[in-house]
């Protein structure tokens, strides 16, 4: 594995034109930078509106491919050739059954569990990093990661035949670590939690010179999740919606949802509307959720402690911006626990037919939790996100969701476990109406 040669940052498109500090207004080049050198605040990409204006409108974005990249003037990349593998453009769900068992009128599932080609959210963002990453001449990527973002950066990195060392805590899913490990990057298992993780990764950047997509690339990667706001407004046929409820990890998700519609607003591409802004997190790792409770603008780190692996960052990033936004849009941060996380992938599961993991089965409880509570009217559109595949967290479910019944090949033996299954549900059913 090679370190970065060159890091040129020019861009041909003029849409995107410096970093810029959420904290101070500090701005740099466009460099492999994450961090104000002034007041060691996060980086952001700020872009030319005017230019934008110059160069979209809603018919150049139809006339564009069927992926994230129809988007490409709003994303952080010069090249006129980025690395597409199909990814966004996700299906857009409107709920009937999930939504009825939840007495609401109007919801939508933004489905990024079928997302291309690794089955999550995270393909969007490791697409805009890696083609910046290529950009500014790094031939090695890597990341840290709670897995999805694993296996999204070892197969796009295989794609465009970078080299890739990812990293994992070592406690990860199965189908998570297999995820990785088919693509041939160097995985790291590491004894320790994803933040454990995250440090290392930090040092490894600053001593080896790779293109981490969540650490010296983070501006550029964060940008991508902006996608899951601009394809739910074209979805919805240029609209915003009224509510909207997301998984909380880092909180970058979040936020660049609130970024993406506010963009849209500002190009004149959509109405502007009070868009409510609620997030989801296990109560095992609920830094955020805490803060907001307690109306607390910090962050206390914890020790995460929940079957949600994929969301469990006890000292996240964007924690406090993601407050500020429930805040100013009146939305709302839960928690639940794992048994309610269990509850909500088999809810989605048995009323939509999708299948997610734990960071679903978690937006999916909060969900019916601010419903219960009286926080979403039935009446607004509401979109919930599920950002990623059930396959990927089976464990989560083993022993919850019951066992074949196993028969001969005989009608007899058929009938008779037909006649137990029926007897089977009613007895589930009188127990619920009791």
């Amino acid at each position: 594995m090679t370190q970065a040669t060159t890091t040129h940052t020019q861009t041909s498109t003029g849409t995107f034109k410096s970093l810029k500090c959420k904290e101070c207004g500090a701005e740099y080049e466009l460099k492999a930078l994450h961090v104000c050198e002034i007041c060691f605040g996060p980086l952001e990409v700020s872009y030319d509106y005017s230019a934008l204006r110059s160069k979209v409108t809603r018919e150049t974005i139809q006339a564009g491919p069927n992926s994230i990249w129809r988007y490409r003037h709003f994303l952080p990349v010069a090249s006129e050739n980025p690395i597409d593998v199909g990814t966004g453009m996700t299906p857009l769900v409107r709920s009937h059954r999930l939504a009825r068992r939840l007495g609401l009128n109007k919801l939508y599932i933004k489905n990024d569990a079928v997302n291309m080609p690794t089955l999550s959210f995270k393909d969007r963002v490791v697409s805009v990093a890696l083609t910046r990453a290529r950009e500014l001449g790094f031939s090695t990527v890597s990341c840290a990661s709670t897995g999805n973002l694993a296996n999204s950066t070892a197969a796009i990195a295989a794609h465009a035949g970078l080299d890739c060392c990812v990293f994992i805590p070592a406690d990860l899913e199965a189908g998570k670590i297999l995820g990785s490990l088919i693509y041939s990057p160097t995985l790291m298992a590491v004894k320790g939690n994803y933040d454990q993780v995250n440090r290392l990764c930090s040092e490894v950047a600053n001593t080896h010179g790779w293109g981490f997509v969540n650490i010296n690339l983070r501006p550029y990667y964060s940008e991508g999740s902006k996608t899951l706001g601009f394809e739910v407004a074209e979805q919805l046929g240029w609209e915003l919606p009224d509510h909207i409820v997301a998984p909380l990890a880092s909180g970058s998700l979040y936020t660049k949802i609130y970024k993406g519609f506010q963009e849209f607003v500002e190009l004149g591409l959509v109405e502007a509307k009070n868009v409510k802004f609620s997030g989801a997190q296990a109560e095992g790792c609920s830094p955020i959720a805490q803060a907001y409770r307690e109306g607390r603008d910090f962050i206390k780190p914890v020790k995460p402690n929940t079957i949600a692996k994929s969301i469990a960052i006890g000292n996240p990033a964007d924690g406090v911006y993601a407050i500020d936004i429930a805040h100013k849009t009146n939305g709302n941060i839960e928690s639940v626990t794992d048994t309610e996380i269990i509850e909500g992938i088999k809810l989605l599961a048995e009323t939509e037919g999708i299948f997610t993991e734990t960071a679903g089965g978690t937006t999916v409880a909060v969900l019916k939790k601010l419903v219960e509570a009286g926080k979403i009217d039935p009446d607004e559109t509401t979109v919930v996100y599920i950002t990623g595949n059930g396959l990927k967290t089976q464990e989560a479910v083993q022993g919850y969701i019951g066992e074949p019944l196993t028969i001969e090949a005989k009608l007899d033996s058929f009938e008779r476990a037909l006649e137990r299954s029926r007897t089977l549900d009613r007895l589930e059913w009188q127990q619920v109406l009791v």
